[in-house]
């Protein structure tokens, strides 16, 4: 069975969405089956794989809200082996919609339990909050991985993101665990960004991951064109730390493809290569 993974945290602005684009990018350049699930209203996991609206057949709206088959809205990218079921304008207005809908938290849950089945990883980009949409996801997902900005004000909304993951585990999916902690637009010029790194690792031990995602220009420029940073720029410093991520997930993992559907092609050098 593959993993879904739910990208939350409910501070904007933290990298969260560059994360599940560019990670699942270079999941899929492993030889994983990778799909996004684009949660957040504003489309930009959508947008950032070169997602025309006129390519939409569905969306995550209609999963949530008629559940429709995700092979049916799933919509392939340039990057071979990775999916998206785009945004919708309409994810706006749904917690609303929801309100009177029984067992609400759980739509995303029932809709996408088939997904695992037929794909290595979901990650599931989530709104910059902690309300319906993000509760699905968590709900839905077997862990969470938390992008945290490195900066100061970036740590004080942590401690209340992995209270709420604690109570989802208790009361609603008992079964999701901390995937880990990504650093993320860390700038190694500014003392505050060296000590949140210190901060947060010191805190939380193994469950930070190794790899940092830098500032980076290029990576700031690719949504704009459509692309991941795997094909906008891909010997950058950001293609770089995504490319460790990935290496790194997979290595946690323990395997360079986990789940029922290995590719054939050989995997790229840089998921064994140090």
């Amino acid at each position: 069975m593959g993993e879904i993974i739910a990208c939350a945290n409910q501070k904007g602005g933290v990298g969260k969405t560059t994360t599940v684009v560019n990670l699942g990018s270079y999941l899929a350049l492993a030889g994983c089956q990778v799909l996004i699930l684009d949660l957040d209203p504003l489309g930009n996991a959508t947008s950032g794989l070169g997602v025309a609206r006129g390519q939409m057949t569905g969306s995550t709206y209609d999963l949530l809200t008629m559940g429709g088959a995700i092979e049916e809205l799933a919509v392939a990218t340039a990057i071979p082996r990775l999916s998206v079921v785009p945004s919708s304008r309409d994810l706006a207005g749904l917690e609303i919609e929801l309100v009177p809908v029984e067992d609400r938290e759980y739509r995303l849950k029932h809709s996408s339990s088939s997904a695992a089945s037929s794909y290595d990883y979901v990650l599931i980009d989530c709104p910059p909050s902690l309300g319906l949409l993000t509760l699905n996801a968590l709900a839905a997902a077997d862990s969470a991985l938390v992008p945290i900005q490195c900066e100061y004000y970036a740590l004080e909304g942590l401690t209340q993101l992995l209270s709420t993951i604690e109570l989802v585990t208790r009361t609603i999916n008992p079964r999701l665990v901390l995937k880990g902690v990504v650093l993320t637009m860390f700038d190694g010029r500014t003392t505050l960004g060296t000590d949140v790194v210190a901060e947060v690792r010191q805190h939380l031990g193994g469950r930070v991951f190794d790899a940092v995602i830098p500032r980076s220009v290029r990576l700031a420029e690719a949504p704009g064109y459509g692309r991941p940073i795997a094909l906008y720029g891909p010997t950058s410093r950001g293609a770089e730390a995504y490319r460790a991520l990935a290496r790194e997930l997979l290595a946690r993992d323990g395997s360079a493809v986990t789940g029922p559907r290995p590719s054939t092609e050989p995997a790229p050098s840089w998921v064994t290569t140090p």
